[in-house]
């Protein structure tokens, strides 16, 4: 291959040396920088090398073709580990065996392909039953391996493999794998291989060399896998990153009673507890624990005890391996200052640490933690701030079961990922997404879930699998998600055409309603009544240090007594958008506002506007004694008049005759008040201009609600009155026009004052653009994001699903623009906006108040242009709190 390729792609670890570094994950990845930290640090490590990530990109951009020198340099790592391990790459009778392992910057468990035992083939297995001493090893190894290999690296479906087995076993009453000889493993060996030259028309490959690089070639392309995409795209992980390979010595935890394989995080991911969390199997390999094949055994002897196991934990089995093990989990916390995710493997009573890394964890965790390590002198107020993910706080914030209400217990398997969720039970993913798409609760009940599902775990409410431990993939992945996780539920037997599952005699069907505790492990038949989170004082500190550092201010999107309430307690600083037309479909009133749409004067439309003062009046006074004080910004009626007015024939009599009104009348006039583009229509400041009695209403409204509640609780009301869909200086001008006089006559009829704003929403593209002129009349803008996307893309919100997904998949967008705002275009217009404003009126006020103003990347783009508030919706004011922190603090590093 010819082109700009590095020049070293290769770093090699172990044996007392290691050429790279913790702080180079984004050339060797995650775990090949965390693997060299480790050899670095003096702690067991297998050796080893790292293909670097450069390579998956030349890689990419080469028609998968790879740089000419790669091939020299693999070799050159080769040798180095035949030389640390006296071991020979296919060597007949002292075999060096490999495994191959992915590792992206950014941790992506269970996403890429991995392959164990590589090197074994017909003549190498006997070297290694003869070095071993243990022919039945020797033979699982390479059963293994033909599995593995056969399914990653070849294509032959994983399930073709456990058929046969499955089937092996049953014919001679075997219930686990430990029952099989070497002779029984030779036979299967002999069906698998079978398997694969009918599936494939050549047999399985046998040069070690042609395994090798397979097996790389698959890691490489397992990076744009269709599971890899969709975890990339739901964690924000850009394709341009590239993975790395990680090429290692074997070690075995399958090699008898003395070796073992495990998982463990130096603290509970879960609760975030200083203890070790983790599981383990005796004679077994690293897939087993994380694939859920077997129910691993508990690490500590307390834990065992607190899940009533009657399997032996590593503290009892092994205890002097168990001291060493968390001596080095003691080692690595203190070494990379944070909670650790740790695989190791025992190979006859040696142990070998195969990988660490920042363990994935719950928001309960994270704060648990942050604040724990802070208190411990291990980290800053500063660094525990930003060690909270933000958007993991929508976890703390949802319902739990109530201790109250009535529960049908069915099941009980791990607590695997905290939170409570009922849902129709569904078997596949592919079911899930569906009937998620069609607005539905589901709840995905699987034996156990493998990376293809991760799609429908995504749209999953929990999830429930009968087998796996408190690490496998659903485990990790629920936690990572925020989903309620069951896992381990052993007394479930599932059906084999989905139709239903049992357990206990009892038989619960697809589409029928189940709820999960995920932090007991429960399972109940029905939906169980659930209860607001109580935040812990964790949460409160973690807020508290954030509110320090905080610019930025954060409101909250609200137009009723609960929304606002609800934003107050998460700690919101008033009101950034109160969206007035929710008010209009009240019950009580929507007759009224459609009397209002359907009169043929100006008159008539007073009259309905009379009527509906006292409402809108109420409805603000409301609002004003809840935000105490605090600013209030009201947006004036938006959406177009048509939207209030029924469509159907029989819906359009129903009205006729609550107004008192000629069906042919109210027919022609929804006829009239069509619009064929309505987003773009007669909608926004459009209204007040053609009908200005509607905005001389609201600010009636308005000010008589301010003036009511000061005079009421002594304290200073600030509303803040907002015109929206502005383009041109004179719309403006002319709605406040309006505004002013209306103030001026509530305030003489009143005998009081009080200080009020006119502002606008930015939310058109030529607004952004003249921003200057239109802050001559605007005392403060607040950026509509939502329609600036819609105007600015040209893309309507409410139809983009129908394409979007492809323009995801395909590259064309790294993420959703409605999601993440688009700082390239629709930001640069924000940012054009804000400046022009402050060029004409220094100290004009600017928020942001679409979507966007919950998202962490948005808010950090908001933190760059200097803006002084986000608006979002009530649960995501924490999420904001801590972004905007975040944001504050990384400007300043």
């Amino acid at each position: 291959m010819s082109g700009n390729s590095p020049e070293k792609m290769v770093y090699a670890f172990g044996g007392g040396t290691s050429e790279g570094r913790s702080d180079m994950k984004n050339l060797l990845g995650g775990k090949g920088a965390n693997l060299a930290e480790m050899a670095n640090l003096g702690l067991p490590v297998p050796p080893g090398f790292t293909i670097t990530t450069e390579v998956c990109t030349a890689f990419y951009d080469n028609d998968r073709n790879y740089p000419e020198a790669l091939n020299g340099q693999v070799e050159a790592a080769l040798a180095h580990v035949e030389e640390v391990t006296a071991k020979k790459f296919g060597d007949v009778t002292n075999p060096l065996l490999v495994s191959v392992r992915s590792g992206a910057r950014a941790s992506m468990p269970g996403m890429m392909d991995t392959v164990l035992n590589l090197g074994l083939n017909d003549e190498t297995v006997s070297g290694l039953a003869k070095l071993s001493g243990d022919e039945r090893f020797a033979y699982d190894s390479y059963r293994r391996f033909i599995q593995m290999y056969g399914d990653v690296v070849l294509g032959v479906p994983h399930h073709t493999f456990e058929e046969i087995l499955d089937t092996y076993k049953d014919d001679r009453d075997y219930v686990l794998d430990t029952s099989m000889s070497a002779a029984d493993w030779k036979a299967v060996i002999v069906e698998y291989k079978a398997a694969v030259e009918s599936a494939l028309g050549k047999p399985f490959p046998q040069d070690p060399q042609a395994q090798l690089w397979g097996a790389i070639n698959a890691v490489f392309g397992s990076w744009m896998n269709d599971r890899s995409k969709t975890y990339r795209r739901l964690n924000n992980i850009p394709a341009d990153w590239g993975t790395a390979v990680n090429v290692q010595a074997m070690v075995f935890g399958n090699m008898g009673e003395t070796s073992a394989t495990g998982v463990a995080f130096t603290r509970n991911p879960s609760t975030g507890e200083n203890k070790i969390y983790g599981e383990f199997l005796i004679n077994a390999q690293g897939e087993d624990v994380v694939a859920g094949i077997r129910t691993p055994q508990n690490l500590t002897k307390e834990a065992r005890l607190g899940q009533g196991s009657g399997e032996a934990s590593l503290e009892e089995a092994m205890p002097e391996t168990f001291g060493e093990l968390t001596a080095i989990f003691t080692k690595l916390e203190d070494h990379y200052r944070d909670m650790q995710d740790i695989e190791f493997t025992i190979e006859q009573g040696k142990l070998y640490m195969l990988q660490t890394r920042s363990g994935k964890r719950t928001a309960k965790a994270a704060l648990k933690i942050a604040v724990d390590l802070c208190a411990e002198g291990t980290i800053n107020e500063d660094e525990a701030v930003m060690r909270v993910d933000p958007a993991a706080l929508d976890q703390l914030l949802h319902p739990s079961l109530d201790p109250k209400a009535e529960r049908d217990i069915i099941a009980k398997g791990l607590p695997a990922s905290p939170g409570a969720a009922s849902g129709e039970v569904v078997f596949t993913a592919d079911e899930a997404e569906k009937l998620a798409n069609d607005g539905k609760q589901v709840m995905l009940v699987r034996v156990e879930t493998s990376p293809e599902d991760i799609h429908g775990m995504h749209a999953a409410a929990g999830i429930v699998t009968a087998r796996g431990g408190m690490t496998s993939h659903a485990a990790v992945v629920a936690r990572g998600m925020g989903r309620a996780c069951v896992c381990g539920a052993g007394d479930l037997r599932i059906e084999k055409d989905g139709s239903s599952f049992s357990v206990h005699g009892r038989t619960v069907q697809k589409g029928d309603q189940i709820t999960i505790d995920g932090s007991t492990g429960e399972i109940f038949f029905g939906a169980v009544a659930t209860i607001e989170p109580e935040l812990s004082g964790d949460f409160a500190k973690i807020m508290e240090w954030a509110d320090k550092h905080r610019r930025m201010r954060v409101r909250a999107n609200a137009e009723t007594p609960l929304d606002a309430n609800t934003a107050r307690g998460f700690g919101a600083e008033g009101i950034g958008l109160c969206r007035t037309e929710h008010m209009f479909f009240d019950s009580d009133r929507i007759n009224v506002v459609r009397e209002m749409i359907l009169a043929e004067n100006e008159a008539g439309r007073q009259a309905a506007l009379d009527k509906l003062l006292p409402f809108q009046q109420g409805d603000f006074e409301e609002l004003f004694k809840v935000m105490k004080g605090l600013p209030v910004t009201i947006r004036l009626l938006d959406p177009p008049l048509h939207e209030f007015l029924p469509h159907g024939k029989a819906e359009i009599a129903e009205v006729a005759k609550a107004v008192g009104r000629d069906l042919k009348e109210v027919t022609d006039r929804v006829a009239a008040l069509h619009e064929l583009n309505p987003m773009l229509g007669h909608r926004g400041c459009r209204l007040a201009v053609s009908y200005p009695e509607i905005a001389a209403m609201q600010a009636r409204a308005i000010f008589a609600a301010a003036l009511a509640v000061g005079k009421e609780t002594g304290e200073l009301v600030q509303p803040e009155i907002m015109v929206p869909l502005v383009s041109t200086k004179k719309e403006l001008e002319l709605v406040k026009a309006v505004v002013d006089k209306v103030a001026t006559e509530v305030f003489e009829q009143q005998g009081e004052k009080l200080a009020y704003s006119v502002g606008t929403m930015i939310e058109l593209p030529r607004a952004a653009l003249t921003a200057d002129q239109i802050a001559h009349s605007a005392e403060f803008f607040s950026f509509g994001t939502n329609d600036l996307t819609q105007t600015t893309f040209g893309i309507s919100r409410d139809d983009a699903g129908a394409f979007m997904p492809d323009y995801l998949r395909q590259g064309i967008m790294e993420q959703d623009p409605f999601v993440s705002l688009d700082s390239e275009g629709v930001g640069q217009l924000v940012a054009i906006g804000a400046e022009k404003g402050r060029k004409t009126r220094s100290l004009i006020k600017l928020g942001i108040c679409g979507e966007h103003g919950g998202d962490p990347a948005s808010i950090s783009f908001c933190e760059t242009i200097g803006l002084d508030y986000v608006s979002c919706s009530p649960y995501r004011v924490p999420i904001a709190r801590l972004a905007a922190a975040q944001a504050s603090l990384a400007s300043k590093a």
